[in-house]
């Protein structure tokens, strides 16, 4: 609009030169010695206002034509940027979806190529970063010191190094690290949130209970944690709290200073209740719990609702009956009834809670509880049959069929498996027969040769042993081996090799007196010539 206006005043302010000069028509005597120059008023105003734009074009050409060096550098500069941001885009795009070599290699060049303090701060923790991913924390340190080094005292510089390196750190477990990290922000008044956050954790992880418990209040009266997250840092500081200053002059005060809501947190409740039940308040004791076990059902302070003396526990079992009304089935707070049962001596009570909780659920402390129960009513077989069924759901130990036998083993690939015949088969199965057998055999261990011949491993094979006996020995010859409780006899006493383990093999006594030794009798046609007869030494 302003143009505009110019535009059309000037243009009146010519029409009315133009008009002026029209009407009162004159010349214009210029004496430059030695010349006298004479001219009409028309002409010399024209030659003035040519002159003028003249002037203003040289001057304006003069001074781009001086300015030449200025934009020369001012376009490198812009150049420089843009190959700057181009090189962190690409590094911060690498960052983001987890290709750090290519975004550390990126973000490197830019360290090196820019002269801006601000890009190269950037440019090193982003690389720093990078490195952190890979899992290279010499060179992550490295380019922190770099970042450091270049933020120089900008107080947002310092903070954003000392945050970014906060940060890894804490990936990395180093929480003290962290914290000395972190120090210098808090003490300077530094409270931002991602730095509250920063030192939430860095206190959670060295179990600084305090620490955690203001930093978690903070955040959460801020919005900036969720609830749930902060009622669990919340309960776990202020209960670990509580339990450092029981039986101090402390625990009172830091009691009081909870907020009611946090009074209702279930660590927080059992912390409380038990720092009442020590100072001999039974009574605010039970009013803490009811109170949280109210808000939230939670079968810990059940349970501790259960654990009071015999004078408490018609006040609590009244209780615990109207919690019942609610929840009928729930197996906790049954087997929470008969305890509180069992501390009144209400034996018949106490039998049917327990009972009905095992119905529901069977677990070693309600089985533990019913054993003690039955020990106290003198039924010392009802006692140990619940104990024992406690042993095994806590332990979770496997049934097994008590009508089961279990499978053979496979001897096969034992290298030291003493066949039938008292010798060694080496690389044969059981189903092998006694040519596969007759083969040469490895030396046998002393140690296993003075007892391999006083058992067999097979109960039929010393049935066939029996039998050949008897064909080759004389009629009235006795055979050592005729009694069939031998076989019996000898799953008892045999021995087991170890040959196959490090350990030295024991020597056995025979389960029974030797016998003599018989003389060998004949050979019968119907035994083939090529094998030995059967020998006997007499023992089992």
């Amino acid at each position: 609009m302003r143009t505009w206006f110019w535009t059309l005043l000037l243009a009146v302010v010519a029409v009315a030169l133009a008009v002026v000069l029209r009407s009162h028509s004159g010349n214009v005597l210029l004496l430059i010695w030695p010349w006298r120059i004479e001219m009409s008023l028309t002409l010399a105003v024209l030659l003035i206002v040519a002159a003028f734009i003249v002037l203003y074009v040289g001057l304006r050409l003069l001074a781009w034509l001086l300015a030449i060096p200025d934009r020369v550098r001012a376009w490198r500069g812009k150049r420089a940027q843009a190959r700057d941001h181009e090189l962190l885009e690409r590094g911060w795009i690498g960052l983001l979806e987890g290709r750090y070599t290519t975004a550390e290699k990126d973000l490197t060049k830019l360290l090196d190529q820019t002269k801006v303090r601000t890009r190269r701060v950037l440019a090193a923790l982003s690389a720093a970063r990078a490195a952190h991913g890979l899992g290279e924390f010499d060179r992550r340190d490295r380019l922190l010191a770099t970042a450091q080094e270049q933020a120089g005292a900008e107080p947002g510089l310092i903070e954003a190094t000392a945050t970014v390196s906060a940060d890894m750190l804490l990936d990395q477990g180093r929480a003290e690290r962290a914290l000395a990290v972190l120090e210098p922000l808090a003490d300077g008044g530094a409270r931002h949130l991602h730095t509250m956050r920063l030192l939430l954790r860095a206190h959670a992880a060295l179990h600084h209970d305090e620490e955690v418990f203001s930093l978690a209040r903070g955040l959460v009266r801020r919005n900036a944690m969720a609830r749930p997250e902060a009622d669990h840092l919340i309960d776990a500081s202020g209960s670990a709290r509580l339990r450092a200053a029981a039986g101090t002059e402390s625990w009172r005060a830091i009691w009081k200073d909870l907020k009611a809501e946090e009074r209702l947190l279930p660590e927080i409740a059992l912390a409380g209740a038990a720092g009442f039940e020590a100072a001999g308040e039974a009574n605010e004791a039970a009013r803490v719990l009811e109170a949280a076990i109210a808000v939230k059902f939670n079968p810990a302070l059940v349970a501790a609702y259960a654990r009071c003396e015999a004078e408490q526990v018609s006040r609590r079992l009244a209780r615990a009956e109207t919690w019942l009304q609610q929840r009928p089935t729930d197996p906790d707070l049954l087997t929470a009834l008969g305890m509180l049962c069992l501390n009144g001596q209400l034996w018949g009570q106490a039998e049917r809670y327990l009972l009905r909780a095992i119905s529901r659920r069977s677990d070693a402390q309600t089985h533990a509880l019913l054993g003690s129960l039955y020990d106290r009513l003198d039924r010392p077989a009802d006692a140990v049959r619940h104990w024992r069924l406690a042993t095994a759901a806590s332990m979770a130990l496997p049934v097994l069929a008590s009508d089961a036998a279990l499978p053979a083993a496979d001897t096969g690939s034992d290298p030291y498996r003493v066949d039938a015949e008292g010798g060694y088969a080496v690389g044969l199965s059981d189903a092998d027969g006694d040519a596969d057998i007759g083969g040469d055999y490895p030396a046998l261990p002393p140690a296993v040769a003075a007892s391999a011949s006083d058992y067999v491993l097979d109960p039929d094979a010393r049935v066939n042993k029996e039998q050949r006996e008897r064909a080759l020995a004389p009629e009235d010859a006795p055979l050592a081996g005729g009694n069939t409780s031998d076989i019996d006899e000898y799953f008892d006493s045999a021995p087991i090799p170890a040959a196959a383990f490090d350990e030295p093999v024991p020597t056995y006594a025979p389960a029974t007196p030797a016998a003599p030794k018989p003389k060998p009798a004949p050979a019968p046609a119907s035994v083939p010539a090529t094998k030995p007869p059967f020998k006997d030494d007499g023992s089992v």
